[in-house]
């Protein structure tokens, strides 16, 4: 039983800092009353988290490369613990906003180095069980944080959402502090400064850009301007990472098709199967007039069964190439997407259940092999990098698509729940659309070639 404890340490940080991706949404209600906000600075709740992690996602592997996995590791649990009572101590918006952005900074410190502890701890047939039991709770989390959020919201009280972590974290700390193997990590290497600043500089014009898009228009000066802003900076950012010694990210890994492919699939992935669960918690509340915790249960069927499959997939699927995983559950998440546009003015929330179960297939897929895929198609001395940047594509795919869905749902209270029914349609079907667009590219393009054994984290 000890051997597993450090999956176990492993996979409750997995789940908490995944979980706060999503649990924020199901309290925006109660959260805006008692704060007194806006629905797009309770979105920059949601999007500063994201934007954070996952703009620091790479850094973060780097460091703890050269300090070692597990202190990096331990010390993004406990900031993250400190910052988790910022936000459910939090006066007003502005404080909270701040804390989450400190929440996202821990979380890339524990998840960056998730995969790299599992890869050091656990060999052969163990190593797939891990990877399985850790994808179940990457899978489970996003769908499950508005369940937790709306239990917690409406028996205890929003604040709570935050102060549960509190000895979430305590356990984790724990378990690595006595299982978790420790060492100082290599000490070499510098910290690609630039490539970071660029980098976070490039994704917070873009996300900011789409979000103002939802409230002004696509034409007017200032979100354009944004948006233009957000392009030359990204370019800057590659202009950067090329003339590097020691970039953050080797720009020569997307010479492999492979590699690229499996980036794109990270980012649809998330984008297709989670940013839309936000605007099923906002329908299931403003229009259906269930409390936090019946509309978080409404997401039930996506979070159990996609927990069941990968915990499953990760024992039973573990000779299937990769390509059938990931880009077959691309395509499921897809079907799932076209089943949830049945809504209509006259739905209750079963209409959304087949849709989201068939989704939930599709993530509890494609989700636990992802990681070890990516690891697999690029030397073992770019393992490590491998791993932050499909982390990192994951987190953009969800931030960036977040404010463009918002741009397709009715922002006004006075819709009619016609209104609101047309908007989730076209929510859904531009998520069906790109779950099948990135699961046939990696169907095509992810050649058996690239589906070997994957390889150590070091």
């Amino acid at each position: 039983m000890r051997k597993w404890l450090p999956l176990l340490a492993v996979s409750l940080s997995t789940f908490m800092l995944l979980v706060d991706l999503t649990i924020v949404t199901i309290a925006a209600p109660d959260l805006a009353a008692e704060l007194h906000s806006s629905f797009t600075a309770l979105q920059w709740t949601v999007d500063l988290y994201v934007l954070v992690l996952a703009s620091l996602l790479m850094a973060a592997g780097s460091l703890a490369d050269r300090l070692g996995h597990r202190r990096v590791f331990v010390a993004g649990l406990v900031v993250f613990a400190a910052a988790s009572l910022a936000c459910g101590l939090a006066p007003d918006t502005g404080a909270l906003i701040a804390a989450r952005g400190v929440q996202g900074a821990a979380a890339a410190a524990m998840y960056a180095t998730n995969a790299a502890i599992l890869g050091l701890t656990y060999a052969g047939r163990d190593r797939s069980v891990a990877f399985g039991v850790w994808g179940a709770a990457n899978g489970a989390a996003a769908a499950a944080g508005p369940i937790l959020g709306g239990l917690l919201t409406e028996q205890v009280g929003w604040r709570s959402i935050f102060l549960v972590n509190l000895p979430i974290a305590a356990a984790a700390v724990i378990l690595a502090r006595i299982a978790v193997p420790g060492g100082r990590g290599s000490g070499a290497g510098r910290l690609d400064l630039p490539g970071v600043v660029s980098f976070t500089a490039a994704i917070s014009l873009i996300v900011y850009g789409l979000i103002r898009a939802g409230e002004t228009g696509w034409t007017d000066p200032v979100t354009a301007g944004t948006l233009v802003a957000g392009a030359a900076v990204t370019l800057l950012f590659l202009l950067v990472e090329r003339g590097r010694p020691e970039p953050m990210l080797d720009l020569a890994l997307f010479r492999r098709p492979a590699f690229t492919v499996l980036m794109a699939g990270a980012a649809g992935l998330t984008a297709a199967a989670f940013a839309n669960t936000v605007f099923i918690s906002l329908w299931a509340q403003s229009v259906l007039g269930l409390g936090p915790m019946a509309a978080g249960l409404v997401l039930a069927p996506m979070a159990a069964v996609s927990f069941v499959v990968a915990a499953a997939g990760g024992r039973l699927l573990h000779a299937v190439p990769a390509r059938w995983t990931i880009g077959g559950g691309l395509l499921l998440i897809g079907c799932g997407d076209a089943l949830c546009m049945l809504v209509d003015g006259g739905s209750g929330w079963a209409a959304v259940l087949p849709g989201l179960a068939v989704t939930g297939v599709g993530v509890g897929l494609s989700t636990p092999v992802l990681a070890s895929a990516a690891l697999a198609v690029v030397a073992p001395e770019r393992a490590g990098m491998a791993n932050g940047a499909a982390n990192t594509f994951r987190q953009v795919g969800y931030a960036v698509a977040l404010p463009v869905l918002a741009t397709w749902y009715p922002a006004s209270g006075t819709a009619a729940r016609s209104g609101y029914a047309a908007g989730l349609d076209r929510i859904f079907l531009i998520s069906a659309v790109l779950a099948v667009v990135t699961g046939l590219a990696v169907l095509t393009v992810l050649r058996p070639a690239a589906d070997r054994e994957p390889v150590a984290v070091a």
